[in-house]
């Protein structure tokens, strides 16, 4: 297999894309055994590296509405006066 970029070090959009390459090899099934390990073991540090990002995103996200003073509420809850 060829070398691949440290997992740590991509983006989003470039770890879910990678990721989706590689259920798609996955599932039609035409890599041998390790191969097929490798592209596992691969898309689960991808997966987790997909969600760390997207936990950040929220979290900058909470923030921000915190900072703001909206108490985190989303911007269409309603409130009854």
């Amino acid at each position: 297999m060829t070398t691949r970029p440290n997992v740590d070090t991509l983006s989003y959009e470039q770890a879910r894309d990678e990721l989706v390459g590689i259920v798609a090899k996955l599932e039609v099934g035409a890599v041998t055994l390790e191969e097929s390990l490798e592209l596992w073991e691969r898309g689960e540090a991808l997966a987790v590296r997909c969600q760390q990002i997207l936990q950040g995103a929220r979290e900058r996200v909470s923030a921000a509405g915190d900072a703001s003073g909206s108490g985190g509420e989303s911007p269409d809850t309603e409130t009854s006066a």
